[in-house]
Parts: structure tokens; C-alpha cells; sequence
């Protein structure tokens, strides 16, 4: 015969004066010799002595699966100070918070995040049971943290209806999603600042066991849809994910609008319970999948999670992909993104196969149109690997803009940025940003006069002492601005000639300052000592 479960409430103070008498009273409750298992409900407990926590003592001998529940904070502390919440389940009272009317301001696989006042929200879970979960989050949210990634950490946990709850405190945070669905004209800063904390994201190395694989996990869904392939074709998916490279670089896996907020003037990533180490492509088919993937065949389906229309999706996901691979060239853009689609359809077609019946006439048909965009690009695809799309970087990062004036204020703010993470003196920086203005303006206003055209700037910091190595690459005229004779400086105003301080002033601040024209490319480098 099982063991009954008995629910013994204690109240008010357990200390030196009554812990005989409670333990007789708890005994007396539990009966002689029966198997049972106990419960103590310390909802109305206020203090507990080493006394009262020897009766506990006494009480797990004799009863191996005791467990507490419903315990105060300051009794939950003493509980856990002297080792019992070790010995045995020990369950806090959790606060009750009710999320009904309160806008959701980002939402994931498992589950929303609430704004419940002006500093607070609280993440919700689906699963009734989620303290396990919580837990895990709290883990590798303050993993990413310390290894640099913006975030918020729970301070604390709560009740939600039957589910729990994790609350954060995030000062008028507004989700990207939101911003997007409001105010489209902010798209191309959206755009930035996303793929700037997805690039920092991705360039963080973990130690190595502490997140799961995102190749392991995609490796499991696309065994799983091989069956409902034909033959031949799910044996080529496998082979080419087998074949993308182990990484210990972090994902977030869960990378979309909603999950990006704006926190005061301060851009941090949420929900952090889907972290892995992996290939940007484990991240990238999951932001397809979010932004294309699960509305291919009923546009309706991210208006309703995003909060904004398929247009809006289809320009934020392109701008972002293209962002993100540093490049303008369509073609490169397009053929990863076939790619990235292989394992976003993989996915979504075991996601629908595990989690919808398939009665629903919209759901078989939306698993037929993954399934034939899956099979044509099997056709024609036969490697995973993205690196032949992506311009490369020489170790550096790297921003490609079109060469217009307009555009100097972004350039200005990238060179700062990286400069700023190299630990660069405000004063070294003064210098690089004169001479960044004058190149790049020099290339805005003649390298493709009177077409248009993009300019790659490249930032690279190493070496012992520390270097900056800026380069500028065009496609346009070919033209060594180094071969023009320096200016005069000596003579007054009026004998003084138009032009040539700019690249004047770059030499004397650079330390050095070379150029060469190379594969159709006028390149042209500085190098600071830092």
C-alpha cells in the first residue's frame, strides 16, 4: 500500500519554550507506525529556533519524504542557512501577481513577459510546474551577464495563476516589436542596434559545458523529419549539418523583436532560457522562422505575434540578414539565406508535426508548403556553411554603408564604439575621428562621382602595445590620395592653395598611413598606436 500524504500546519513561533510539545502535537497527527508522508505548511510559521529545527530533524528520520511548503522569506533563510532546504524539498510561499490587462512586451516559446507597473515585468511560463525552469533561466541569464551580454536578472519569483512567474525590474522598457509596430520610421535604427547585440552576442565564447549545442539540438529535429522526406533527401540534410562546425560562440535561439527591448536609453536581450553554443546559422534559421517561417502560408500569424505586418517583417528580416553577413551584394544575401531556410523548414516541420494534430485544414496545408520549399531547396543547395557570404573581416569589425555624407555620423559612431571596447584613450580617439572624417569623406564625395556606390570600414585592434588599424575600401576610381604634395603650412592664407589639409592633418595625427589599389579596390589603411 502507498503512503498517504498528511499536511500538518505550523504557526507562530517554534523555539526552546515549545518544540517538545510541538513535536508531540505533529506525532499525534501523524499516527503510530502508519507510512505517510508528511507536509508541514509553514504558511503561518513566524519564527523557527534551532529548537523548532530539530524537531524538522527528528521528523525526517522517522519520515524520509517530509517536505515544507508555503515558507516565509525569513524562515526560508534560516531553513537554508543551516542546510534542511539540502536535505529536503523546501518550498517558499510565493507572492501572488496577477497579470490580467497588462501589456505583453515580449513572448517566447515558453512562455510572456508582462509589464505589471512602470519598473516592473514579470515572465510567465506555460508550463503549471516551471520552478525547475526558473531556475535554469536565473543560471544562464547571469552566465551571459558576467560574460557581457545587456540582460535582466530575476530578483525575484511569484504566483501566476497556476504557473510561476520571474520578475525583473525594466524602466519603461519597450519591446522592439513595438517600436517597429508604432514607429516604422525607426526601422533602419532598430535594424542596427539589433544586429550590433546579435554580433555581440555571437562573438562571446563560453566555457566550454556550460550551454547546450544548437547543432546537437538541430540535429534531432532534422532526424526526426527525415521519415516524411523523400529518400535521399533527409540523408543530405543530415549530412549537412554534420558538417557545420562545432562553436563554443554563444546563440540566443529565441531572437526576434519581442524578446529586444529598450530599457531607459539601454538595448537588453530577454529570455534567456534557449541559450546554446553553435554556428550563426542555429541562430539566423530561427529568426527566419519568426519574421517569414510560421506565417509562409498565413500572413495573419505574425501580425498576431510580432505586432506588425508581413512587409514590415520581410524588410526588418532582409535589412537585418544583410547587416549581419556585412554586405550589400543581393546575390550573397539570397544564397545564404536558402541556406539558413534548409534548417528553418526542418524545424518548423517537426514543430508542427509534434504539436498540432494536423485536423485543421490551414495546418496540413501550411506543413505541405514547408514541406515542397524544403524539397526545392534541397535540389539545389549542398552545404550549410555561410562563411563564403559573409564579408570577411580580417579579425576586425567591420561596417559597409553606401559612400555619401549621410552617412559619416554612422561610420563616426562605429569607429568610436570599437574603440571605446579597445580601452582607446578619449584623446587617441579625438585623433582617429579627424582623420576617419577626412578619408571618409574624401571617398563620399569622389571615389564615384556623380554615380553612388558602398565603402567598407574596417576596424581592427591587436598586438602588445595595443594598435588601431582603420582600413577604407571602395570601388570607385582608382586615386592615391598619399601621392598629392603636402600643402605649404608655412605660407600666409592668401598664398595658401584650396584643398589637401585633410589628408595632410590624417598623416601628421595617423602613425602611419598607406594605400594601394588592389582587385578593383582603392584600400586605404591608418594605424594608431593606442
Amino acid at each position: 500500500m502507498g503512503t498517504r500524504q498528511i499536511i500538518v500546519p505550523l504557526s507562530g513561533r517554534i523555539d526552546s519554550g515549545n518544540a517538545a510539545a510541538t513535536e508531540r502535537q505533529i506525532l499525534e497527527q501523524l499516527g503510530p507506525g502508519e507510512a505517510v508522508s508528511p507536509v508541514l505548511d509553514a504558511e503561518k510559521l513566524e519564527y523557527i529556533s534551532s529548537a523548532g529545527l530539530r524537531v524538522i530533524l527528528h521528523l525526517k528520520k522517522r519520515n524520509p519524504g517530509l517536505r515544507i511548503t508555503n515558507v516565509s522569506s525569513q524562515v526560508y533563510e534560516i531553513l537554508e542557512m543551516t542546510g534542511f532546504t539540502e536535505m529536503m524539498p523546501v518550498e517558499k510561499a510565493w507572492k501572488v501577481v496577477s497579470v490580467e490587462g497588462c501589456e505583453v512586451i515580449g513572448e517566447g516559446f515558453k512562455g510572456r513577459v508582462y509589464r505589471i507597473d512602470r519598473d516592473t515585468v514579470v515572465k510567465t511560463y506555460k508550463n503549471a510546474d516551471a520552478l525547475e525552469e526558473i531556475r535554469h533561466e536565473r543560471e544562464v541569464a547571469r552566465l551571459a551577464l558576467i560574460l557581457g551580454v545587456p540582460t535582466a536578472i530575476s530578483y525575484d519569483v511569484v504566483r501566476v495563476g497556476d504557473s510561476y512567474g520571474s520578475v525583473f525590474e525594466l524602466l519603461n522598457a519597450r519591446s522592439f516589436a513595438k517600436i517597429l509596430a508604432e514607429e516604422p520610421e525607426r526601422m533602419d535604427w532598430c535594424v542596427k542596434e539589433y544586429v550590433d547585440l546579435l554580433k555581440k552576442v555571437h562573438s562571446i565564447v563560453v566555457p566550454r559545458g556550460k550551454l547546450p549545442s544548437g547543432k546537437e539540438q538541430a540535429l534531432i529535429f532534422v532526424r526526426r523529419v527525415k521519415e516524411c522526406l523523400p529518400e535521399g533527401y533527409g540523408d543530405k540534410l543530415e549530412r549537412m549539418v554534420q558538417e557545420i562546425p562545432e562553436s563554443d560562440h554563444m546563440i540566443h535561439g529565441d531572437y526576434h523583436t519581442k524578446n529586444i527591448v529598450l530599457s531607459g536609453d539601454e538595448v537588453l536581450l530577454i529570455d534567456m532560457d534557449t541559450l546554446a553554443v553553435g554556428d550563426p546559422i542555429f541562430e539566423l534559421e530561427q529568426m527566419y522562422n519568426s519574421y517569414l517561417g510560421f506565417s509562409a502560408y498565413n500572413p495573419q500569424i505574425v501580425k498576431d505575434f510580432q505586432g506588425f505586418d508581413r512587409e514590415t517583417a520581410e524588410a526588418f528580416w532582409k535589412k537585418s540578414l544583410r547587416a549581419y553577413l556585412n554586405t550589400a551584394d543581393e546575390g550573397k544575401a539570397e544564397a545564404a539565406e536558402e541556406r539558413i531556410r534548409c534548417i528553418s523548414y526542418a524545424d518548423l516541420i517537426d514543430w508542427k508535426r509534434r504539436y498540432s494534430d494536423l485536423a485543421d485544414e490551414e495546418d496540413r496545408e501550411t506543413l505541405a508548403l514547408w514541406t515542397r520549399e524544403l524539397i526545392r531547396l534541397l535540389d539545389k543547395v549542398d552545404s550549410l556553411d555561410l562563411r563564403p557570404f559573409m564579408e570577411e573581416r580580417a579579425g576586425g569589425d567591420e561596417l559597409e554603408v553606401e559612400a555619401s555624407g549621410g552617412n559619416l555620423a554612422r561610420v563616426q559612431a562605429f569607429v568610436e564604439e570599437c574603440l571605446k571596447t579597445a580601452g582607446c584613450s578619449l584623446k587617441t580617439q579625438m585623433h582617429i575621428g579627424v582623420a576617419v572624417e577626412e578619408i571618409f569623406m574624401n571617398i563620399a564625395e569622389y571615389a564615384y562621382a556623380p554615380g553612388k556606390g558602398s565603402a567598407i570600414v574596417r576596424v581592427e585592434v591587436s598586438g602588445s602595445p595595443a594598435a588601431a588599424v582603420i582600413t577604407f575600401i571602395d570601388r570607385g576610381t582608382p586615386y592615391d590620395p598619399l601621392a598629392r604634395t603636402d600643402p605649404d603650412v608655412s605660407l600666409p592664407a592668401e598664398e595658401r592653395e584650396i584643398g589637401g589639409l585633410g589628408v595632410f592633418m590624417t598623416k601628421k595625427l595617423m602613425d602611419d598611413v598607406a594605400y594601394e589599389y588592389r582587385d578593383g579596390q582603392n584600400i586605404l589603411t591608418l594605424k594608431k598606436q593606442l
